[in-house]
């Protein structure tokens, strides 16, 4: 990589740099057809990747990866029958558009090879041209691993070349948890009644996803009569999360924090949350919102998912049990929330050891 006016040159498919009129060179996303996405944050840097990572899941799922009809016993071929199956289809459309794109990928080289010949060294070789970049390397080999199980139970291919290819092992960049410091300096610079505000309080006080908070809005509030005659406010939601395979249903008490600071951003609409144009966010449209919105508070390492995991350390670091745990954020097994317990554990040993020294 070489300095292009103080930023770096990094080589990703469909980045385009462009001089605005002071002479400031940006990069953007730009596929024919399609409006220019602007990528902020340093070239290389996670928050550069993340935009580039959203600005690729916007692109349609129906756009043409191969010239002409693969033959019969392609690999293009069951590619595009895993598409029109049922399997396919029963996946969350997050889940298919990562597995298809990385599938499609493939298909722009080797979509006529026939998966007879296909073994587990091809596999390896696909899975090591993204060694470089590790997640998207697992992500390779975990859509090919998905797309020949069921191929193999369909008789459309006679073997999986899959089996036994291990995932390259890497640490994953885990999200930074927000600190109390954080979370006020955020809120002292959107107050309550922005919508700022509201998306940060939504995240907050459910531990939820980003996906879950788009789709939040006052149907799924209800009120519930408790065994002294009392009346509390509780939030009723499916996540959105493999809400059509495995559903997770969340039933937890409406914070009053959350209660005022809803009340006092109305929005008129069946989600809490809209777009300036009055329409619901997607996904990634408010992922990309919301690092913008954490920007203006001077927050740059702060994320949507970073209150998530801060919510879990908190609880854990409070005694929360796992299954506690579980009951508030969604998680749906013990082994995704174990290690909070195990960190907040491991702290509280600490201090108690530190406490004999005195």
């Amino acid at each position: 990589m070489t300095p292009v006016n103080d930023m770096v040159r990094i080589k990703l498919k469909y980045v385009i740099e462009d001089v605005d009129r002071h002479g400031n060179v940006r990069l953007y996303f730009r596929r024919k057809g399609q409006p220019k996405i602007r990528l902020r944050g340093i070239p290389g840097s996670e928050e550069f990747m993340e935009a580039y990572r959203s600005a690729l899941a916007s692109l349609p799922e129906d756009r043409p990866r191969t010239v002409g009809r693969p033959a019969v016993g392609s690999f293009g071929h069951i590619c595009l029958a895993y598409y029109a199956s049922p399997t396919f289809k029963r996946l969350d459309p997050s889940t298919q558009s990562w597995r298809r794109r990385a599938l499609d990928f493939i298909c722009e080289k080797d979509g006529n090879n026939p998966v007879k010949m296909m073994g587990s060294k091809h596999v390896r070789k696909l899975r090591d041209e993204k060694a470089e970049l590790p997640g998207a390397a697992r992500n390779r080999l975990k859509a090919l691993k998905a797309l020949f199980r069921w191929a193999v139970e369909e008789e459309l291919a006679p073997h999986d070349p899959t089996l036994g290819v291990k995932q390259i092992a890497y640490v994953s960049k885990s999200h930074h948890p927000w600190t109390l410091e954080e979370v006020e300096q955020y809120e002292h610079r959107h107050p309550v009644g922005t919508k700022a505000r509201l998306a940060l309080a939504l995240l907050l006080y459910t531990s939820w996803r980003r996906e879950d908070a788009v789709r939040l809005g006052p149907q799924h509030i209800y009120e519930a009569k408790l065994s002294d005659g009392s009346i509390e406010k509780r939030i009723k939601y499916r996540q959105a999360k493999n809400e059509d395979r495995n559903p997770v249903d969340m039933d937890i008490r409406l914070q009053p924090d959350l209660a005022a600071i809803i009340d006092a951003t109305p929005s008129g609409h069946l989600t809490f949350l809209i777009t300036a144009y009055r329409k619901p966010f997607t996904a990634n449209g408010f992922g990309n919102r919301f690092k913008e919105w954490c920007r203006q508070a001077d927050l740059p390492n702060c994320s949507a998912h970073g209150l998530r995991s801060a919510a879990a350390v908190r609880l854990a670091e409070h005694g929360a049990s796992p299954h506690e745990i579980m009951a508030i954020t969604g998680h749906q097994s013990l082994e995704e929330v174990e290690h909070y317990t195990r960190a907040a554990s491991k702290r509280r040993l600490a201090d108690s050891a530190m406490d004999r020294l005195k």
